[in-house]
Formats: structure tokens, sequence, C-alpha cells
């Protein structure tokens, strides 16, 4: 018997991709995008970090990360501050109206979740961000 798990997780993954970027485009949950979103959330649960480090973490062009970073600054979400050992680096900090700003988001993008799993058990609402988490750390 072949098996077809490898065909059903691309397609579904693919299809996954496709609503989640038409949903992010139609409408934003909070103010943030997802970019935005996602390294003040990595900055907010782990502690500052500087711009090498976000790009390592989510696999992105320094330069990509650093446009991010300077809108997030220009919004006045992140500060920086100078590394002593190297001037040219500097880590970036969130200012209470970057956490402000991640926790309307966190919630709105909460709220959306639950209304898409309402129907789901605890049981698979867990399986599913298990499997999810353990998915994206294989990366």
């Amino acid at each position: 018997m072949e098996d077809r798990s490898y065909e059903t997780i691309e397609l579904e993954i693919a299809i996954l991709t496709r609503r989640v970027s038409s949903l992010s485009t139609v409408r934003k949950y909070g103010n943030l995008d997802r970019s935005a979103y996602l390294l003040l959330h990595q900055i907010s649960a782990h502690g500052s970090a500087g711009i090498k480090a976000l790009a390592e973490e989510f696999q992105l062009d320094i330069s990509t990360v650093s446009r991010q970073a300077a809108a997030l600054e220009q919004k006045q979400y992140v500060y920086r501050v100078p590394d002593p050992l190297d001037g040219r680096a500097y880590s970036l900090h969130l200012t209470p109206l970057g956490e402000q700003e991640l926790e309307v988001s966190r919630q709105a993008r909460q709220t959306r979740v639950r209304e898409l799993l309402k129907d789901w058990t605890q049981e698979e609402r867990e399986q599913f961000g298990a499997l999810l988490t353990k998915f994206n750390r294989t990366f």
C-alpha cells in the first residue's frame, strides 16, 4: 500500500498557505502585519535581540529584518540599544507602545482562531497545536 500522507500534507499546506495569505491581504488582526507581529512577539518572548539573531530565527536576509525593524522603530514599537562591544551592532527592545500593540494583535488573532476552531474538542486543538509546533521546529 502506497503512503499518500506526504501528498495529503503537501496539498493541505498549499491550501492553508493560500487561505492565510488571502486573509492577511484582506484584513489584519490588530494594527500589526504578520512580520511586525512575529518580530515583536519574538522580542517579547525571548528578550532583546539583534538584527542578525532575528534574521536567523526567521530565516530571512539581514536586510529584510533591518527594514522591518526600522519600520517598527519609526512607529515607536521598539528602540535600539547599542552593543557596547561592537559600535555598529545594537539590540532591539520593546517600548510600552510596542507591548500594547502586540497584545492587541495577539488577542485579535486568538479570537479569530477561537472562531475557526469553535467546533473542535480541546484534545483536537492541543494535538493540532503540538503538531504545528513540531512541524515548525522541523525547519
